[in-house]
C-alpha cells in the first residue's frame, strides 16, 4: 500500500473566508511543500507558528534556499554549511522528513563538480532529514551513482517524464505541459501520473502540484485516490461548463488563436465523469474575431 502525501507548492493561494490560509489548507490536504524558503529565510518563530497551525499528522517538506543550489553550489565551504544548517533547522521545527533541492540547468556536474558534491554530502549532518533532488541540468550515470550513494531521492515531474531509478519514495513536483506553470490537468493526465507512481513501486508518494490551478488539481487527484472518481470543476456539463470556465476571465475581442492560447489550457466538464481541455473544443471554431463568450458558445453549438 502506497502512502500518498498530496498537496501543493505553498498555501498562500488557498483561501476560505474567515480562516487563515495555512489553517484552512491543512484541513483539506495532508501535505504541503514550503515554497517560500527557496526565496527567503523565515524566522524560527514564524516556522514554529506554521507548525502550530496544522493537525498533528500533517506533513511539511522544505525547499532549500537558492543560495545553496543556485549560487554557492554543493561545495565544502563555510557558507554552504551555514545555509544547509538553517534549512535543517526549519525541517526539524516543522518535523519535515524531506529537504528539497533544485539545481538549475546551468549547474553542470562535471568531474570537478561531482567531487565537490561528494565531499559536501559526505561531511554534512542531516539529523534524520532526507534529501530529495530535482536536477534541471543534464543527468549522467555518475550523478545517479552519487545520489544513490547518499540515499537522495530523485525528484521529477511525472506529468512530463517517468520516475528515475528505484526508491522507496516517489517525489514529484507537477507543472504540466503548458507554458511555464500555466496548466490544468485532465482526468486522463491525473490517472497517468498515478500509474507512474504505482509503477515505481515505492512506499511513499509525495505529490506536489504547482500549476496555475494547483489547488483544484490536487483536490481532484486526492478525491480520485480516496473515492475512485474525479470531482467536477464546474456545476455544469458540456457547453454550459465551457461557458462557465470562459466567463471566469476571458477578455474580448479575441481571435480563435488567442482564445486557444489564453483559455485552452483550462479544463471543463465535458460530461459528469470526464474533463478535457478547452483547446479540444475551441479548436473547432472558425478562425475569426470573437466579441463575447456567448458568441463563442453560439458558434460551438453548431458542432453539437
Amino acid at each position: 500500500m502506497i502512502q500518498y502525501l498530496v498537496g501543493t507548492g505553498g498555501w498562500s493561494y488557498f483561501s476560505i473566508p474567515g480562516k487563515q490560509s495555512l489553517e484552512a489548507y491543512s484541513r483539506n490536504f495532508n501535505y504541503v511543500e514550503v515554497n517560500s524558503t527557496f526565496y527567503r529565510y523565515p524566522t524560527i518563530r514564524t516556522v514554529e507558528r506554521w507548525h502550530q497551525m496544522v493537525p498533528g499528522d500533517f506533513v511539511f517538506t522544505v525547499r532549500c534556499h537558492q543560495d545553496l543550489t543556485h549560487i554557492i553550489g554543493f561545495k565544502p565551504v563555510d557558507m554552504a554549511y551555514v545555509v544547509l544548517s538553517r534549512m535543517i533547522s526549519f525541517c526539524r521545527t516543522l518535523e519535515a522528513p524531506f529537504l528539497h533541492l533544485l539545481t538549475p540547468g546551468s549547474y553542470i556536474f562535471d568531474k570537478s563538480a561531482l567531487e565537490q558534491a561528494r565531499d559536501f554530502f559526505s561531511s554534512i549532518h542531516l539529523k534524520g532529514i532526507r534529501l530529495a533532488w530535482e536536477v534541471k541540468g543534464p543527468r549522467t550515470p555518475s550523478l545517479d551513482v552519487l545520489m544513490q550513494d547518499f540515499d537522495i531521492v530523485n525528484s521529477v515531474d511525472l506529468s512530463k517524464e517517468e520516475s528515475v531509478g528505484e526508491s522507496d519514495v516517489v517525489y514529484t513536483r507537477l507543472f504540466g505541459k503548458g507554458r511555464s506553470n500555466i496548466y490544468q490537468f485532465t482526468d486522463e493526465e491525473l490517472v497517468e501520473i498515478d500509474q507512474r507512481i504505482i509503477k515505481a513501486k515505492a512506499k511513499t508518494a509525495i505529490v506536489a502540484y504547482h500549476g496555475t490551478r494547483m489547488n483544484s488539481d490536487a483536490l481532484r487527484f486526492k478525491g480520485f485516490k480516496e473515492l475512485g472518481k474525479f470531482l467536477p470543476v464546474t456545476a455544469f456539463t458540456g457547453l454550459e461548463s465551457a461557458k462557465a470556465v470562459l466567463l471566469e476571465d476571458a477578455k474580448f475581442p479575441l481571435t480563435k488563436t488567442q482564445l486557444i492560447k489564453n483559455q485552452g489550457w483550462k479544463v471543463f466538464d465535458l460530461e459528469t465523469d470526464r474533463r478535457i481541455h478547452l483547446s479540444d473544443l475551441l479548436s473547432k471554431l472558425p478562425e475569426r474575431i470573437y466579441y463575447s463568450v456567448n458568441e463563442v458558445i453560439e458558434e460551438l453549438e453548431a458542432f453539437e
